[in-house]
């Protein structure tokens, strides 16, 4: 159901800057044109030709980004992520718009409640006829190749999104840890690193091996 469907074109709508409390980005509309829904660049210093751009590429999460729900950590993520970009003055944050890893917000909710009910969320996902975990990422590389990025640090705990990006052609040359979770997010956090295959602090280093380990990683990601 994740509405970041690679089918059809993608075109860069509209762009301007804009200041932040992280610093100034560039703000960059891709509008998808089979489905009309328009995903999100925040685009920090000259990253056309970069190597090694600190990237973040984060799915929309209203209940946990507007309204400051806490069973979730996706506002400290997508925080963390624009104040690293905007201290590395080089980097891109990549929003897509697939609320609730791609079920909609509904469908998530829905989720939730089931949660209530002492499911967790993977097998509230299933309860409700989803796959764990939906989401697609090939918005996220096309944006990355209008960019014209050459290749990323990827802020990221998901091993998925390190093979999904990659086997689109991206070049991730290291990942980098995101955050530490707290009381109202750990039973969910434990179940996304235990079912669902997510990462602790194992962050890796530029280097000879990091190749072999992100492999490593990804190829847990496309079990």
């Amino acid at each position: 159901m994740s509405d970041a469907s690679d089918s059809g074109p993608l075109s860069r709508y509209s762009e301007a800057e804009i200041p932040t409390a992280y610093g100034v980005f560039r703000i960059v509309i891709y509008r998808h044109e089979a489905t009309g829904v328009e995903h999100v660049a925040m685009v920090r210093g000259p990253v056309e030709g970069g190597v090694d751009v600190l990237t973040r590429v984060h799915s929309e999460c209203l209940t946990g980004e507007v309204f400051h729900s806490l069973k979730c950590d996706c506002r400290e993520q997508l925080d963390l992520a624009l104040r690293r970009i905007g201290e590395a003055e080089r980097g891109v944050l990549i929003y897509l718009r697939q609320e609730g890893r791609g079920i909609g917000l509904g469908n998530k909710i829905r989720a939730y409640a089931l949660q209530a009910r002492g499911l967790d969320t993977v097998d509230a996902n299933r309860a409700l006829g989803f796959d764990d975990d939906p989401r697609r990422y090939h918005v996220a590389s096309r944006i990355l190749e209008d960019l014209k990025v050459q290749s990323i640090a990827l802020l990221t705990n998901n091993p998925d999104k390190i093979a999904a990006l990659r086997r689109d052609g991206v070049l991730v040359t290291r990942r980098e840890h995101q955050v530490e979770p707290h009381e109202f997010n750990r039973e969910y956090l434990d179940t996304k690193r235990v079912r669902m295959g997510h990462l602790g602090d194992e962050s890796t280093e530029p280097g000879d091996e990091d190749d072999e380990e992100l492999d490593r990683l990804a190829a847990r990601g496309a079990e």
